[in-house]
């Protein structure tokens, strides 16, 4: 059973559908800890109410970047976690955390990485002309948005789209597919092939087909 440390910044959107996921029957994994970088971040009421453990480590509290990923280090091995998930955590993690949890660090992005990295995604991606959008799931690095991807999820731009409208159904993906994506590395079905991700078990890649539209 892995344990998951889940870090977000605001409401915990992503951390409630990794959260439900894990209630299920037979699911590998099961959330150890939702840690915050701000005492007002709305998922921490969430969590709780999930009967989920919490803490808070505040980015103000930190004058160096350092300080505060080995504050946040310290709290996810004190609860024994071993799988670390970004869910909205709006902070760039040093190269120190991220080598130390190498490959047992992953994010949510809402684009269809490489493209359209950074803030903005959607807003972007319709200034751009994009006729499809999405979301991925993968392993972090240091750089911003890089990593082995592992799950990417495709939603179509309708016409007249707004980013609004667009986030909602990109968010809807995301709900869905980075629970699928912890369920393959909690079962050992992810491994790094240079930097590359492949999931034993073809006819689980099937899982990623986007649904049919509301």
């Amino acid at each position: 059973m892995r344990r998951l440390a889940i870090l977000i910044s605001g409401r915990g959107s992503n951390m409630r559908a990794l959260a439900e996921a894990c209630a299920a029957p037979g699911f590998p994994a099961e959330p150890a800890v939702v840690i915050a970088d701000r005492p007002d971040a709305a998922g921490l009421a969430a969590a709780r109410n999930l009967g989920i453990d919490t803490a808070v480590v505040d980015r103000r509290g930190h004058s160096t970047r350092e300080s505060f990923d080995a504050a946040l280090d310290a709290g996810i091995a004190a609860r024994g976690a071993d799988l670390v998930c970004l869910a909205g955590f709006m902070r760039l993690l040093g190269p120190d955390f991220v080598a130390r949890w190498r490959d047992r660090l992953v994010n949510v992005h809402p684009s269809l990485l490489p493209a359209f990295k950074g803030l903005d995604t959607h807003a972007r991606a319709l200034a751009a002309g994009v006729r499809i959008a999405g979301c991925t799931v993968h392993f972090v690095r240091p750089a911003l948005d890089a990593g082995p991807i592992i799950a990417q999820a495709a939603v179509p731009v309708r016409p007249g789209d707004a980013a609004a409208g667009l986030a909602r159904r990109v968010l809807a993906e995301e709900h869905r597919i980075y629970p699928l994506a912890v369920r393959w590395i909690a079962e050992g079905r992810v491994r790094i092939a240079g930097e590359a991700v492949v999931v034993d078990g073809a006819a689980a890649m099937l899982n990623l087909m986007p649904k049919a539209p509301p």
